[in-house]
């Protein structure tokens, strides 16, 4: 396993390409209605980071079982966990829950960030997924500091949402990442305290609870690319990629653009 501790010029850089995603996100957020295909929001993420200077890291990326992603985010509605293709038959209804995830490459350096958006009102049942999930982000990112270990992010992710009755996901994690989007360590979104890669000032990762709202197994779609629940309820999906500092975590990505949206 190779972990690239990142300088502060390389951290300034990531901070640039995850800012990128946020307003890229904020961006998508603004069209999400019924009515409004996947691949309508897709066109929409494209144009926005092409137009900031930066280049879509999800669009062609390669699959080892398939062929590469042809999307430049993945569109994953309701019971679509992750890597949902967006798609012209994919049109959103009133109730439906929507995950975004979005990576961008600018100057060098890759920006990752997932939110799952409400499509109109949703359930109240779902409305809690959604809260205890996004909440189970920041608790893993609590636990993300010098002298911790990757266990202790998991265990603080697990503990959290199963303590609600859901499943988390085993077979997808959260990354490494820099100056490729997919570097050491995995990032699990389980674990035991004290367990797992010690954590240094310098590391930078994505940290990305996959929660369902029932069973945690899952099915591989036979696009070779979504994964969905196996018992057919939604699930739910936030990452922030982070930088480890000396005296805790800085979040690198940000909702607070989608955020302010929300309460409007």
């Amino acid at each position: 396993m190779k972990i690239f501790l990142k300088t502060e010029d390389e951290i300034d850089l990531m901070r640039k390409a995850n800012r990128l995603v946020g307003a890229t996100l904020a961006e998508v957020g603004r069209h999400i209605k019924p009515g409004v295909s996947t691949l309508q929001l897709d066109h929409i993420a494209e144009e926005f980071i092409r137009d900031h200077g930066a280049t879509p890291t999800f669009k062609n990326f390669p699959n080892p079982f398939g062929g590469p992603f042809p999307g430049s985010i993945c569109t994953s509605v309701n019971n679509v966990v992750v890597h949902g293709i967006p798609s012209d038959k994919c049109i959103l209804k009133e109730g439906d829950i929507i995950s975004v995830d979005c990576g961008t490459l600018l100057d060098g350096y890759n920006g990752d960030s997932c939110y799952t958006f409400c499509v109109g009102e949703v359930s109240d049942q779902v409305k809690k997924l959604l809260k205890v999930t996004k909440q189970s982000l920041y608790k893993g990112i609590e636990q993300a500091r010098p002298g911790h270990h990757l266990g202790d992010i998991g265990s603080a992710i697990q503990d959290y949402c199963e303590s609600f009755g859901y499943g988390v996901v085993r077979e997808l994690t959260g990354h490494g990442i820099g100056r490729e989007m997919h570097e050491d360590p995995p990032v699990p979104n389980y674990g035991s305290r004290g367990n797992g890669v010690l954590l240094k000032s310098g590391m930078c990762i994505a940290i990305e609870p996959m929660i369902t709202m029932g069973d945690r197994k899952i099915w591989l779609l036979p696009d070779k690319w979504g994964i969905i629940t196996r018992d057919g309820l939604p699930a739910a999906h936030f990452e922030h990629t982070i930088a480890i500092r000396k005296d805790g975590a800085e979040i690198l990505s940000t909702f607070e653009e989608i955020e302010h949206l929300e309460e409007a």
